[in-house]
């Protein structure tokens, strides 16, 4: 067996971190991005970390062409695909968008990788697929429901490959739900740079720190959780980009369809976290209170203990780690990259 892999969205905030550890572990890797919301620069950061450098295709992952040509020109083992629209509150607004551009995208890498004869896959996919209602901590088998077009494609696309699958024993593929990603590595040279506007409360919290917004707003205070906030599992990404590594590990010893949640099985609050990166920081939050989003559930934990019985795996950080590296790469890189 061949040690190429090729991770598509490679260039982006999960995905870069991936290719990092990857090569790290001996990989070689073809990272295949069209760099809509990823920059070239995070490839730089890699280099910089570890001294490789994966082969980098700037192409879509619905391109059929491009794609083809990259299985014909390298020998690749397995696939990694992070590609793909990310933002819970952009999938609202425009659901054409998110269901084309997600679903469209694996439906051509699973054809291609067909054609190829490569059978090895770890999907990228979320917690949102998990139904609100249920009662946390999620486990893999807890009811999935999503209430909004992103988790929708999320879920449309883990019945697809388990459909894929169950008719042909000879794919392996793992889906990994995680939960909330955050922190940077540890060196500061590759971390997450959301265009425009952040969605997601950490990178949001580091504008407000760095003084690039002006204040948080925390959205709803009135939840049934001890401090009326909202209560979610953070994970840094570096634990979340080893348990990729273990999930492909898994992958190359099983056949079938495997269901993974990456989280850390603990929740911190909005206003837990606000301390933390205050304590970090050293700088106080300016924060609102305002109104419910739509969608969002009082509490939103994982019950991780599959991956670790199964994955040999385990979280190693803190949330108070998170916040420190998240906070390094924020102040080296103000701007993002």
């Amino acid at each position: 067996m061949n040690d190429r892999v090729l991770v598509t969205g490679g260039a982006g905030y999960l995905g870069s971190h991936t290719v990092l550890t990857l090569l790290e572990s001996g990989k070689e890797v073809v990272v295949l991005d069209n760099f809509s919301n990823s920059s070239h620069h995070s490839i730089d950061g890699i280099e910089r970390i570890c001294g490789k450098r994966p082969i980098v295709v700037q192409a879509d992952a619905r391109d059929s062409l491009a794609l083809s040509h990259v299985f014909q020109k390298y020998d690749i083992e397995a696939v990694f695909h992070f590609a793909g629209l990310k933002s819970v509150e952009e999938s609202v607004r425009t659901p054409e968008v998110y269901y084309e551009e997600n679903i469209g995208t694996t439906l051509n890498i699973a054809e291609q990788m067909r054609i190829a004869g490569v059978r090895a896959l770890v999907f990228s996919s979320s917690a949102t697929v998990y139904d609100p209602s249920e009662t946390p901590p999620y486990g893999e088998a807890s009811k999935t429901g999503p209430n909004n077009p992103y988790g929708q494609t999320k879920l449309l696309i883990e019945q697809t490959l388990t459909d894929l699958a169950n008719i042909n024993d000879q794919w392996s593929i793992g889906l990994l739900r995680y939960f909330n990603p955050v922190g940077a590595h540890p060196s500061g040279h590759i971390g997450e740079a959301p265009s425009g506007k952040p969605n997601n409360l950490m990178p949001l919290l580091m504008q407000v720190g760095i003084g690039k917004a002006d204040k948080l707003f925390i959205f709803g205070d009135n939840y049934d959780t001890p401090d009326g906030t909202c209560i979610r599992d953070f994970i840094h990404v570096m634990d979340l980009a080893r348990g990729h590594i273990a999930a492909l590990r898994f992958l190359q010893k099983t056949n079938g369809i495997h269901t993974w949640n990456l989280g850390t099985g603990i929740g911190t609050s909005v206003r837990e976290l606000i301390q933390f990166v205050e304590r970090v920081t050293g700088t106080e939050i300016p924060k609102e209170v305002v109104g419910r989003r739509k969608g969002d559930s009082s509490v939103a934990v994982a019950d991780p203990s599959k991956a670790f019985n199964e994955l040999d795996w385990r979280p190693e950080h803190t949330i108070e780690n998170m916040c420190i590296d998240h906070w390094n790469w924020q102040k080296l890189h103000p701007d993002g990259y």
